[in-house]
């Protein structure tokens, strides 16, 4: 059984990017978003610091902090081999519901590709008073689109938020 990541918030939160669950990369750096191959990082770099490359683990979490994005995951233990979200059996979810209780600036609930929001929507169908965006994934298993096309993307809910 492999355990999750603690959440990235505070009371400055007010987007919550939502990933499945960490990657073999990213537990055993015990960072999210681990892999140097995943675009998660270089996206938040490109539209909040010009593309300034992070000094460190702790340079990346306060630029997001600054701009009142969190970070979390849907799963909170699963069974997995290897990295993919194809292989996640046992899952136990993470308490959204009560994190959102405890920090309710956070309107946005920000889905890092279409597995976390399946696992989200299977766990907690739909939660009132907030928003939810399916993104495209950050991962490198996900080539369907350029970078340039998912910072494009990224860009309408990190830096602006999502209005409806």
């Amino acid at each position: 059984m492999i355990d999750g990541f603690l959440p990235i918030v505070d009371e400055s939160t007010t987007r919550l990017v939502l990933g499945t669950m960490p990657s073999v990369n990213s537990l055993l750096q015990f960072e999210y978003y681990g892999n140097p191959r995943n675009q998660f990082w270089k996206i938040v770099f490109t539209l909040f610091e010009e593309g300034r490359v992070p000094i460190d683990y702790n340079d990346k979490l306060v630029t997001l902090k600054r701009n009142g994005v969190g970070l979390w995951d849907v799963l909170a233990k699963c069974d997995r081999q290897g990295s993919l979200d194809s292989n996640i059996k046992n899952e136990t979810y993470t308490d959204i519901p009560s994190l959102l209780a405890k920090y309710p600036r956070i309107k946005l609930l920000i889905f890092n590709g279409k597995e976390s929001y399946k696992y989200f929507k299977k766990a907690h169908g739909e939660l009132l008073n907030v928003d939810c965006m399916v993104m495209p994934s950050t991962s490198p298993a996900n080539a369907m689109k350029r970078f340039e096309q998912k910072c494009i993307e990224w860009k309408e809910v990190l830096c602006y938020g999502y209005k409806k």
